[in-house]
Formats: structure tokens, C-alpha cells, sequence
């Protein structure tokens, strides 16, 4: 059950990420204060990690993330969905997830220039922030989905 919600979850986030080019502060805030009061309350994520391999997981999110903030190579709404992963997970699904999205990322832009004239005009408008012709910036939230759905596999 706690897999389907980080599913259900991470699933709203991409979608929004590829519709609206932005993730809603309700959904990784509120994810990451959700996240944070299960860990205090509890005493362990909500993927049944200890308390401390939580917190290392959000200082591993925000390690990886914060530099590339900085850089304008990601945005501010995939450092707060990467840390409220953190906080709901360890360090093992967030660097999981991290290096899941990276390939996945790292395939769709060797592989969309190929695909994307064969998908249908209407599936294009949906997914117009995965197009590769439009930026080099792509929505990330949905690779970090794929990373998540192949580090549980992995896992598990």
C-alpha cells in the first residue's frame, strides 16, 4: 500500500510537470510536511526506514538537486519532490530514483528525436513539455516516476 501511494503521488506530480511545466506546492509540500509528520510521529519513514535514514536521504535530495537549482538546470518544484521523497523513503530508493530518472532522461533525449514525429498530433499537445525540439529543459517529474517504478522493481 505505501508503494501505490508514492505511485499515485509521484503520477499527479509528472502529470502536472508535463501539462503545466510546474509541480503545485500543495503536492511536494505537502508530501514533505505529510512525510516529516509520519517520520516524528512514528519514528520511521513512511517505507519503514529508521528516522536517520531519513534525514540522510533529505540531505542526500537536497545535495543532489540544490547544485543544479543553482545552475538553472532544474527547478525549485523537483528539489521539494525529491526531498519529500527523501523524507518518505532512505537513501537507497532516493539514490534509486535519482539514477532511475537520470537514464530515463538520459534515453529519452537520445531516443525522442526518433519517436516524436511518430506519435499523433494530439498525444504531442499533451506531452508538449517532453518535446525535444522545444527545450533543452525537460519536465522532470515524470523520469522521476520511471525512477521510482525500476528502483521498486530493483528492490524488491
Amino acid at each position: 500500500m505505501p508503494y501505490f501511494v508514492l505511485f499515485i503521488w509521484l503520477a499527479l506530480c509528472a502529470a502536472q510537470d508535463i501539462h503545466q511545466r510546474h509541480i503545485a506546492n500543495s503536492l511536494t509540500l505537502g508530501a514533505a510536511a505529510l512525510a516529516l509528520v509520519y517520520l516524528l510521529w512514528t519514528g520511521s519513514t513512511w517505507l519503514g526506514a529508521n528516522a536517520a535514514q531519513g534525514g540522510w536521504a533529505l540531505l542526500l535530495a537536497l545535495a543532489f538537486t540544490l547544485p543544479g537549482y543553482a545552475m538553472s538546470r532544474m527547478g525549485a518544484g523537483d528539489v521539494k519532490l525529491l526531498a519529500a521523497l527523501g523524507l518518505a523513503t532512505d537513501h537507497l530508493y532516493l539514490l534509486g530514483t535519482f539514477i532511475g530518472a537520470g537514464v530515463s532522461s538520459l534515453l529519452w533525449v537520445l531516443l525522442a528525436p526518433k519517436v516524436w514525429p511518430h506519435i499523433s498530433q494530439k498525444l504531442r499537445l499533451r506531452l508538449q513539455y517532453l518535446d525535444p525540439k522545444q527545450s533543452k529543459k525537460y519536465a522532470f517529474a515524470p523520469f522521476v516516476l520511471v525512477g521510482m517504478v525500476l528502483t521498486v522493481l530493483w528492490i524488491h
